[in-house]
């Protein structure tokens, strides 16, 4: 009768329940990790915007580029190439979902005794490992080219959970893009706009407040420029200067942001993961 409801609904109702999904979770999971461990250029291509971000961006004009507040440039980049990371893992997982609807291998899944949950965060956590990883090289990157902390050891770790927390964040909307475009071509084009025009659109690179006043309201109240902010202010870097309510509560547009798309993004997946293939 567990297995039966867990199938329903797609998350254990029981005890027993719990214990049969975590078991398929990290067998899932492990299927997935060994799948990476075969394309270690994941981590690289994870890395590699934030590093042309950082290096293009932060390294070559931070003398040509003045902040409001002052403080150095470069510096000041890094968290925006932090948060890259997290963007740039949403097409990697989009496309390896959809690659498993298309192959058939949800249909095999959908056959055997297992939560429908447990697929999908398997894809996720498994990913996550990846962004870890890319996060570690794009930090190693960012201390190599000037970036450093300002603030105890806890605030920096704090800062680094929020980068991710917004990356499985990203990972579950790589979910929800595979679930609703389906298609791997369609998916690798609407994708790199999402690591692209995002963080220029948020104060990653530039204070919202030397942005034209059309695209200010923009990039104030991108959940983006929230992280990135919450970080700088973490790490004692340099930040964007702004008397606008996401400027000056940024948690709070962090923790509604953030809890609104994690749940959209899974409802909406489990519930088209159902039905996919049937």
């Amino acid at each position: 009768m567990t297995n039966a409801t867990a199938l329903d609904t797609g998350l254990p109702s029981a005890p027993g329940g719990l214990r049969s999904a975590l078991i398929e979770l990290f067998a899932i999971t492990g299927r997935r990790l060994l799948h990476l461990r075969r394309a270690p250029g994941r981590v690289l291509g994870v890395a590699m915007s934030p590093l042309v971000s950082m290096v293009m961006v932060g390294y070559l004009f931070r003398d040509a580029i003045t902040l409001p507040a002052g403080g150095d440039y470069g510096e000041y980049v890094f968290a925006g190439g932090a948060v890259q990371v997290a963007l740039a893992c949403v097409g990697p997982t989009a496309v390896s979902v959809a690659m498993d609807l298309q192959g058939g291998l949800v249909d095999r899944f959908r056959s055997l005794p297992i939560s429908r949950s447990a697929v999908l965060f398997a894809h996720t956590f498994a990913d996550l490992l990846v962004g870890l990883l890319g996060l570690v090289v794009v930090t190693g990157a960012g201390l190599v080219l000037g970036w450093r902390p300002h603030t105890d050891a806890l605030s920096v770790l704090a800062g680094f959970g929020l980068i991710v927390l917004l990356t499985y964040v990203m990972l579950w909307l790589g979910v929800l893009f595979a679930m609703t475009l389906g298609n791997v071509e369609t998916i690798n084009v609407w994708t790199p706009f999402i690591v692209i025009v995002l963080p220029f659109v948020s104060s990653a690179f530039l204070s919202p407040a030397s942005m034209p006043s059309l695209v200010r309201p923009l990039a104030e109240w991108n959940p983006i420029s929230a992280v990135i902010a919450s970080c700088r202010d973490l790490w004692g870097n340099p930040a964007a200067t702004s008397d606008s309510f996401p400027g000056q509560h940024p948690g709070v547009v962090i923790a509604v942001t953030l809890s609104v798309l994690f749940a959209l993004c899974f409802t909406v997946s489990l519930r088209r993961y159902r039905t996919a293939g049937s």
